[in-house]
Order: structure tokens, then C-alpha cells, then sequence
């Protein structure tokens, strides 16, 4: 980076960009083409998008090398796809459709220029799996890779936003998505090891079903994308909805890839479905009366909040936690925390 200089760098960045936003290898996730009218591209002051009548969602994500990823085992195709996937999956957990990316990089000198490179393909092509495009950022010198992405998505005028306070009791509970690849990945890598390839790929570049979570948005109380891990996310819609959540480990998807690969480390597959973030699957609340959207599987039931009782509980089947039908013990399982 420090030979190639921070103007000839965006210059890069911007033909990269537009390349892999026009290339056929790869299309939308949603099926639909990026309609979004750029009135201003990235090289100004900021980037000017016209959206007509309807609302603006923005949310923003960063990721931290050694913190959120590691260069020795991702590449920056990889990295690019991680920081778009995180971003744009909050957007559709609003129930809003993914318009564009605004991205900040820091960046030591040392930085190959073929990694940064990588990662503006990487955004390019998760973007475009979600109907939305990269349009623009800032890059500045430090010691660490750092990679923060804004999301801006579209939320039609009629539309209402999904939110986190909007369960209901009596409320079926259910997701969408991979549940606890990502964890289980990074516990492979971290212990020197490169496969199964399928799962470390889920750690690398997780792929949130856009698909699942904007058809949800017609019939769901409540949404969010599954980042921290399961309990945790649980936790985030009960305590905003004031309610409880009662969750059955039987009904989580428990793929023979996971459960061979916990089996195979010694390490409790609970720990990867229960308390393992970042694959950005969606959880979601729906009336007890409705057909659940494709891709979307109950694991749960929304009951009345009584104090003094925990604000959620997994029943475990026998074998994971006592006998069957008893709350499993969920103080392993917190999800990620930053400090």
C-alpha cells in the first residue's frame, strides 16, 4: 500500500468494483437486478443514491484483524464477504431490501496490493448476491486491517420495519439459515486444521438466506439476524419484547456435517448451536397461525415474562442435558462479547 499511495488505490478499488459489479459469474441472491439510481459514484464527496419515495434503512459493521478475522487462513475475498454479509443481513432482518455499501478500510503499508484487491471482490460479489452495490468509502494508514462497512437498504412506504420489540406471546419462534457453522469453523482453523472444507468455507464467507428473511417480512413480529449466537439473540428479542422465549434443542437443524465434526474434536455440538454467532441465519417471531415462510424452521414458542424466571430456557433432549425435557444450563453459552 505504501507504494502503490492512497489515490492510485482508489482508482483500483473503483475499476475492481465496477469489473466484478458487472461480471455474469455471479448474480442476485433475490433474483432481482440492482435498481438503485446512482446519481453520484464513489470519487466525490459522497456517494448521492435516489430512492424515490421510500425509506432509508442504514446500519454499520466493522471488522478488526485478529479480532474478526485472521489474514493466515482468510483471504480478502474472504474478509469481503464477511463484513458484506454482516451488514447487509441486518438490513434485511428490518424487513428492508439491500440497496448499497458504503466501505471504510485501514490499511498498513505493508498490505498487499492483491488482498485488497480480493476484498473489494469480495464486497462486490456479496453485495450483489443481496441487490445491492459498493458505492463508495475511505481508506486511511494504521497498524491493523480494519474494515467497516455502512449498509443502505430500502424499506417501501406501506412497509413496516421488523424489530426486535415486536414479539407476541403465543408467537411461534423459528429460523432461517445455518446455525452454528461459522463457530464450528473457527474451531477447526483455530486448531490447525482446514476441513471439512464446507464448514470452514461457512466460517470464511457466511451466506445469509436474503431470500427467507425479506419474505418473512409480510407475516413477522419480530427479526434479527443471528450474529451474537442463538441464546443470545433469543435474549435480545425477549428483553426488547418483554416477553419469554422457550426454545426445544430437538427442533434445531443439526447437520451430519456438525455433528460428525464435534464428534470427531471432542467438542459439544451444543456449544456451536446454541452459542455460536456470525453465521447470520435469521430468527424471527411469527402469529401462532401462520404458514411459516420457505426456509424457515420453528425451534420455539413465545410465553408470557415472569419475573424471577429466566427470559429464556432450551428444553434438552436426553443425553445433553439431565433428562429429557429439562432446561438445559445456558450459562456457557452468552455468544460473542466484545470486552
Amino acid at each position: 500500500m505504501a507504494e502503490v499511495g492512497e489515490h492510485k488505490l482508489i482508482s483500483l478499488i473503483g475499476e475492481q468494483l465496477k469489473a466484478e459489479a458487472s461480471s455474469t459469474d455471479f448474480e442476485s441472491a433475490l433474483d432481482k437486478p440492482v435498481d438503485v439510481e446512482v446519481e453520484v459514484d464513489s470519487g466525490d464527496d459522497a456517494a448521492v443514491l435516489n430512492l424515490g419515495s421510500d425509506r432509508v434503512v442504514v446500519s454499520t459493521d466493522v471488522l478488526v484483524e485478529e479480532r474478526h478475522f485472521r489474514v493466515r487462513w482468510s483471504s480478502g475475498i474472504d474478509v469481503g464477504v464477511k463484513v458484506a454479509a454482516a451488514n447487509l443481513a441486518d438490513i434485511a432482518a428490518m424487513g428492508a431490501s439491500p440497496v448499497a455499501l458504503v466501505v471504510a478500510l485501514v490499511l498498513p503499508g505493508t498490505t498487499p496490493l492483491s488482498w485488497v484487491l480480493d476484498l473489494a471482490r469480495g464486497l462486490a460479489r456479496e453485495a450483489a448476491r443481496a441487490g445491492a452495490i459498493v458505492v463508495g468509502g475511505d481508506i486511511s494508514g494504521g497498524e491493523a486491517i480494519s474494515v467497516t462497512a455502512t449498509a443502505i437498504g430500502r424499506l417501501e412506504t406501506e412497509a413496516k420495519a421488523i424489530r426486535l420489540d415486536g414479539a407476541q406471546v403465543g408467537d411461534q419462534v423459528a429460523i432461517a439459515g445455518r446455525l452454528g457453522w461459522s463457530e464450528a469453523g473457527l474451531t477447526i482453523l483455530s486448531r490447525g486444521f482446514s476441513s471439512p472444507k464446507v464448514i470452514v468455507e461457512a466460517h470464511r464467507q457466511p451466506s445469509p438466506d436474503y431470500v427467507a428473511a425479506l419474505a418473512a417480512a409480510k407475516d413477522a413480529h419480530a427479526m434479527t439476524d443471528i450474529s451474537d449466537g442463538l441464546v443470545a439473540d433469543l435474549a435480545h428479542i425477549a428483553r426488547a419484547s418483554n416477553v419469554a422465549i422457550e426454545a426445544d434443542y430437538s427442533l434445531l437443524p443439526q447437520s451430519d456435517e456438525l455433528v460428525q465434526a464435534s464428534a470427531a474434536l471432542s467438542v459439544e455440538l451444543s456449544g456451536w448451536l446454541l452459542g455460536g454467532g456470525e453465521d447470520h441465519g435469521f430468527l424471527a417471531t411469527f402469529p401462532s397461525s401462520a404458514q411459516l415462510p420457505t426456509g424457515f424452521t420453528k425451534v420455539g414458542t413465545v410465553v408470557p415474562r415472569t419475573e424471577g424466571t429466566a427470559i429464556v430456557s432450551v428444553l434438552g433432549p436426553e443425553g445433553v442435558e439431565g433428562s429429557g425435557g429439562e432446561p438445559m444450563d445456558l450459562r456457557p453459552f452468552r455468544g460473542y462479547v466484545h470486552y
